[in-house]
């Protein structure tokens, strides 16, 4: 459970009280609570971040060890939004509430930057994309390939999972994916993939792979924009490398 027994202090509760006595830490998550409704975007630290998520979670309790402990343990605070929701319910002094409090964070993350790639045309809003790609992609701890299908004015039609594991671990057919694009009617992609290195360098397989990809998609008319390789080190495009 994600709650610890109360107290029979906080059971009972104190004279003229209304049966409620105020925690140790209410004060200091008073205060949490006035710097992040009255503050900018950095008025709390990575580890204030995490802390004030699990304490909706988890009541009457000094969040900040296990804040720091989760940070120390995932590396940042993208790492601990984007861990394993198993390994963080069982991280101790977690549980299946307190996981879920951080992870709603990191779908909502997602959803958002998605909804700004999906409202103008990619080309012309690059980085917006790699914001989306990076919340999604830099720290799985598998590689997973997608590919994103795109109009005649380059907006996203379909972000097409196409498997996770290497590219050539997860079969990547560049008719397949070219046939795919003829189907929903796209008229061109962008291939993209994560690097769990965390370097986004191409290997000669990544360069390959595009490579047959952007001939196929050349014989039956469909432009190939890029490969896009994610890490938490940053991002490579191909394309700017003169791999296309």
């Amino acid at each position: 459970m994600d709650e610890l027994p109360l107290s029979s202090g906080e059971l009972s509760g104190g004279i003229g009280s209304g049966g409620k006595t105020p925690h140790d830490g209410a004060g200091h998550r008073a205060r949490l609570r006035a710097r992040l409704l009255g503050g900018g975007a950095d008025a709390l630290a990575d580890h204030e971040l995490i802390e004030y998520l699990l304490m909706l979670a988890i009541p009457r309790k000094d969040m900040k060890p296990l804040a720091k402990a989760l940070l120390r343990r995932f590396g940042s605070l993208a790492g601990v939004l984007n861990a394993d929701p198993t390994a963080l319910a069982k991280h101790p002094g977690m549980g299946e509430t307190s996981a879920a409090a951080l992870k709603i964070v990191a779908i909502a993350a997602r959803r958002l930057a998605r909804t700004a790639v999906q409202e103008q045309p990619v080309l012309g809003s690059w980085q917006a994309l790699i914001d989306y790609l990076t919340i999604d992609m830099a720290h799985l701890n598998h590689e997973r390939v997608r590919v994103l299908y795109l109009d005649i004015r380059n907006r996203l039609i379909l972000d097409h999972l196409v498997g996770d594991g290497s590219v050539d671990e997860a079969a990547i057919h560049p008719r397949e994916v070219v046939r795919k694009a003829l189907d929903i009617g796209a008229s061109a992609l962008i291939l993209v993939h994560n690097h769990p290195s965390g370097s986004p360098e191409p290997s000669r397989a990544d360069i390959a792979i595009t490579g047959r990809i952007a001939e196929a998609g050349r014989l039956l008319g469909i432009v190939v924009h890029d490969h896009v390789i994610i890490g938490r080190e940053g991002h490579v495009s191909l394309k700017a490398k003169g791999l296309i």
